[in-house]
């Protein structure tokens, strides 16, 4: 799927791209009272841009420059942009090439 084919509400999202831009990690609280970090990535395929929230773990998985592919994701809007989300069911993984 290409990220210009994205759309808010899209469910079981697969999409490959690189990472171009990633943000240093804060620390939010949750609604459940816990921490944890978050940051933004961009992620870039032939057909466009898109943003990216990493949580926690992910954030380690992943460098400016390296190709990812993103399995059973989700779209929504946040703050008027479109995200991509890996979510709890959803998986992260650097690609070759």
């Amino acid at each position: 799927m290409n990220i210009k084919d994205l759309r808010d509400g899209m469910r079981t999202v697969e999409v490959e791209g690189e990472i171009i831009d990633i943000s240093s990690p804060r620390e939010v609280t949750l609604r459940t009272g816990g921490q944890a970090r978050v940051a933004d990535a961009t992620l870039r395929d032939e057909s466009g841009t898109i943003k990216m929230s990493l949580w926690d773990a992910q954030i380690d998985q992943v460098a400016k420059g390296v190709r990812v592919k993103v399995t059973n994701g989700y779209i929504n809007t946040f703050r008027g942009e479109r995200q991509l989300n890996v979510g709890r069911y959803g998986k992260l993984e650097p690609v070759e090439g």
